[in-house]
């Protein structure tokens, strides 16, 4: 039923997404040449190796210029165009990538569309987006339908109706639209990973995770802006905003789209109190901010049931002070692992008996081959290396003709979280049936592998 729905939404066109989709046929077409492979199948969809990686960069903010930074310290790789609504930082990108010793990038700059102009260059393979998240999926469509791959920041699209878009385009396409969880390349996870793939927990029963993270100061604070994307959000929805970063390593974990897969899920918030009292000490009691009626409540709790049985409790917290955590926790049948406050483990016949041990002692024996082979080439770059790990590895599997480490199914079942949870929170905290954006396709595709810089 719940199914149906989502595609009675796919149907509906929205201001946003109907931007630039009136493209001709032949950018269509001219994707039948390009020898792809294993489109409709999850985590096996490959395209024609690319030599040399072309890339339009659209949204140099903050995230954009450390995955511009991070581009150009990635060989293969030849920034061609550079998009944002601000003049200065479209300029200062420019100037990055010529001092990085490549020839300047055709400027796009000053107006809400000029990321359509970008999109129908000829001369690039890959659109990396990084634009606030309800520009996310109309600049993924926008590349597709101009035959190019695209990356985009998270989340992938902010409503399932979109995701469904994105799936069917990438399908119809033959072109990659990968969403860049750079959590899934933290060092824990991947090592966590690796523990799972040797099966040092057993069967797997269940998983915590989130996105817990004071982010006030961003929303009403010092970092304060009236049009910030975060803030607009809470403004207008009740529902776990932001739940790819503890989910997207968890659902890898968990195989989901690859042998299992997301089957429902409910959600409950509480009230909605911090920010209200945050704006009264920044900006008095009778200010406009202080008035502000927040929909979305301070704590956001969502557990997932998954078709294999495992159960998975997914918080979004961040309108109340605390210390940043994504809560990381998996237990099985033989043990647990957490990675929040401490990094702990135990395992049934290895740990001592009801205690904890460091995480770090089991590291030489299980550490992951991609931090093992690239740790010195990540250090400095943002989010403690998991940066350039991700961007390295988007860049590695279209130079080599790979599928990625995440398509376009995970970017979908990993976003349509937040209108699943908003669905339940409206709907008294009542469950809420899951897309399969795979049509069946997860019930024989294979696990993500351990995988390496050398494949």
């Amino acid at each position: 039923m719940a199914d149906n729905v989502d595609r009675r939404e796919f149907l509906r066109t929205t201001a946003l997404t109907g931007l630039g989709l009136s493209v001709g046929a032949a950018a269509l077409s001219s994707c039948a040449s390009v020898g792809i492979q294993g489109v409709g199948l999850p985590g096996q969809f490959q395209a024609t190796p690319l030599e040399t990686v072309r890339i339009g960069m659209v949204g140099i903010g903050m995230q954009g210029r450390g995955h511009l930074r991070n581009f150009l310290g990635i060989p293969g790789t030849e920034i061609r165009a550079v998009c944002d609504l601000l003049p200065d930082r479209a300029e200062r990108a420019i100037q990055a990538v010529v001092d990085a010793g490549q020839p300047a990038p055709v400027q796009y700059s000053g107006g809400p569309e000029e990321y359509l102009r970008l999109c129908e260059r000829e001369d690039l393979d890959l659109v990396f987006n990084a634009t606030p998240w309800e520009f996310h999926a109309p600049v993924c469509v926008a590349a597709m339908r101009n035959g190019k791959h695209v990356a985009t920041e998270i989340p992938m699209a902010i409503y399932i109706d979109e995701c469904w878009q994105l799936v069917e385009l990438s399908e119809k396409t033959g072109r990659h639209c990968v969403m860049m969880e750079n959590c899934c390349y933290d060092r824990v996870e991947l090592m966590i990973l690796n523990m799972v793939r040797k099966e040092l927990f057993g069967e797997l029963l269940h998983a915590e995770c989130g996105y817990l993270h004071d982010l006030r100061g961003y929303k009403l604070g010092e970092l304060y802006h009236p049009a910030d994307w975060r803030l607009k959000h809470t403004i207008r929805r009740n529902a776990d905003l932001y739940p790819m970063h503890g989910l997207g390593p968890v659902a890898q974990w968990l195989n989901v789209n690859r042998g299992n897969q997301f089957d429902f899920l409910v959600s409950m918030s509480c009230s909605s109190r911090g920010l209200a009292e945050y704006a009264e000490e920044q900006f008095g009691p009778g200010s406009p901010q202080a008035t502000q009626r927040y929909a979305q409540g301070d704590v956001v709790n969502t557990l997932i049931r998954t078709k294999a049985g495992q159960s998975i409790l997914v918080t979004h917290d961040t309108n109340l002070p605390r210390p940043y955590s994504r809560r990381i926790l998996l237990q099985g049948t033989q043990g647990l692992v957490r990675k929040y406050p401490e990094q702990r483990i135990h395992i049934e016949g290895r740990s001592p008996g009801h205690r904890w041990e460091e995480l770090e002692e089991y590291r030489e024996a299980f550490e992951h081959p991609l931090w093992t082979e690239m740790q010195e080439l990540a250090r400095g770059a943002g989010h403690g290396g998991m940066d350039y790990i991700e961007d390295y590895r988007l860049i590695q599997c279209l130079r080599e003709g790979k599928p990625q480490d995440m398509d376009v199914y995970d970017g979908a079942a990993w976003s349509a979280v937040i209108e699943l949870s908003e669905r339940s929170i409206s709907a008294r905290s009542q469950s809420v049936d899951c897309p399969d954006f795979t049509r069946g396709g997860w019930r024989t595709a294979p696990p993500l592998g351990v995988v390496s810089v050398a494949g």
